[in-house]
This record gives C-alpha cells, structure tokens and sequence, in this order.
C-alpha cells in the first residue's frame, strides 16, 4: 500500500487477492460493497462472515473447497477490506446485520447455510435469528465471540477511546508499516497461516480506513444481551472451537452450546484463533457433519 493514501485500492492492493476472479463489486443504500461469489447459481447459498479486523481473504481456502457444490457469497463486512461506507454507517451488531440483510436483498438470494468466525459468528446468529433473510437450514460458528469481554479488551473502554481519536488509525498503520506490529498481531492468534495470508493483512492493517472500520466494530459491539439471541434461534447451530485459541476462550463456544437448544459442539486442540486459515478442510468436514448429522448439545472431540 502507498504510504500516506487512507483507503485501500482494488487495481493495486488488490491484485494478489485470493480468488480474484470470484470478485464483485455491490451498491446498496449502507454500502458500497466487495463480495466474493463463487459456485453454481443453482446451488445452495453459504454465507460466509469473517471476524472483526480480517476480510473476505480470511475464507481464501475455504471458497475454492465449497463452491464446487455450494453457491458461496464472501463480503468484506461495513468498513473492512474494500467494502466502503457510504457516509455514517452504524458499526454495531444490530447494524451489520441490517447492512447484510441489505446486501443479501440486492443479490436476491438467501442463504442456505451461514458461517462467521470470531464476531462474524455473533453476526450469523443474530442475522438467523432476526429472519430478516428468510431462515437459513444451519448456523456454523468458528471460534465464536459470543461473551462480552471483561477486563482485557479491544472490544471496551480502550476501543471506544481509539475510535474516538481521529489520529488513532492513521498512526496504528503507520507503526504497522514500519515496525513487526502486524506479525505480532498474527502470531498473538496462535494460528500457523501461510504468507498470502499474512502479507494480506499487512496489507489491511496498513490501511487506516480498515483499521478505523475494525476500531468502529469494536467500540460499537455489546453482547450484554446476546443470551436471548442465541435462545431465539429457530434451529440448532455447530459451534466449533480450537482449545489453543489465546484470543477468544473456548467458553464462549461451550456457553453459546448451552444457550441454543440442540446444538453441537466441536472441540479441537489445535488450530488457534485462525483455525478456519490453517485447517479448511477440517473445517470443511465438520460442516458436512453439521448440516447431515448432530448431537445436540454434546462436545464432539476433533
């Protein structure tokens, strides 16, 4: 990314992105959207929302493994990637969600299946618990950020401080531009992602209209209210969760299970926040254990 230039630019910085080819560009009234579409038109619709800070190149390997059998749409979420803004767009859940249903509209589909990782999944279960895209058949939760963040945080105080600072973003990417914070970042997931991954979110975080869009998300999102989403669900959901995941405990994905009626839980013991980036075709066959097989509210080992 040129220095000193605030947004990202699709002929430059988004030359190398995984899955070129299955790029779109969408207008809606909230945005102006990057979406990646990819499989037979007459497939079933799988959904895939990626987690705060990342973009649809966080499902790179995953698209190519579904879209032989699915019709796979992946968005950059509001202020991420190159999914633009138009003008003040509300950055919570229940405006993500109202941003989706809209993208979701305009490409007159429903999906069939959703999957989101990290806040991406809190995003699936409240977009399947609102209907407002009709019902979808099953909701997949990868490493789910379904618990309020108590102490620690980016997703507190801190976040709403940074968002406020107007200079916050810019300097988070110049300091990532000129100093291994971006690596740091990626090795605090505890996930070993390949280098097109990692060079992609150098790319992101040098980004100051990413990083404002991820610093927006964050201090926008409460939780405080979430158990009685996840018990409004109108069917079962798979929570999968890596055991060495250092950024979002597992208890979040053994508290959501408890919550939603009949679903099953997956655990792992390896893979760490970015499991979906280092294992997909695990994650590939829990979701094909998912959608023809449960157990309701047991723990599967994997």
């Amino acid at each position: 990314m040129t220095l000193g230039r605030d947004r990202l630019n699709w002929e430059t910085d988004g030359r190398n992105w995984p899955n070129r080819s299955a790029s779109q560009f969408v207008k809606t009234n909230a945005c102006d959207w990057h979406v990646q579409i990819a499989g037979p038109d007459t497939a079933p619709m799988i959904l895939l929302l990626h987690g705060t800070g990342a973009s649809s190149h966080s499902w790179r390997h995953l698209v190519p493994l579904l879209s032989t059998r699915f019709r796979v749409v992946a968005p950059d979420l509001p202020g991420h990637g190159f999914t633009r803004p138009r003008g003040t767009t509300d950055l919570s859940l229940s405006g993500m969600v109202r941003a989706l249903t809209e993208l979701l509209s305009e490409l007159d589909r429903c999906p069939a299946v959703i999957i989101g990782h990290s806040a991406g999944a809190a995003i699936a279960v409240t977009l399947a618990a609102s209907k407002a895209a009709a019902v979808p058949r099953h909701v997949i939760g990868i490493n789910g950020a379904y618990l309020p963040i108590r102490g620690n945080a980016l997703f507190s105080p801190l976040a709403k401080a940074l968002f406020a600072n107007p200079f916050s973003a810019s300097m988070f990417s110049l300091m990532s531009r000129v100093t291994p914070l971006g690596g740091n970042l990626l090795t605090a997931t505890g996930s070993p992602i390949d280098e097109e991954g990692r060079a992609i979110y150098r790319v992101l975080l040098a980004s100051p209209a990413h990083v404002r869009g991820a610093l927006g998300m964050m201090a926008a999102w409460d939780l405080s209210r979430f158990d009685a989403t996840l018990q409004r669900l109108p069917f079962p959901m798979t929570l999968i969760a890596a055991k060495d995941d250092p950024m979002v405990p597992i208890e979040n994905s053994q508290h959501a299970a408890r919550q939603a009626p009949g679903s099953r839980l997956v655990l792992t013991d390896k893979g760490g926040h970015l499991l979906h980036e280092c294992r997909p075709a695990d994650v590939v066959q829990w979701l094909d254990e998912a959608i023809g097989n449960q157990r309701p509210n047991g723990a599967d080992a994997a």
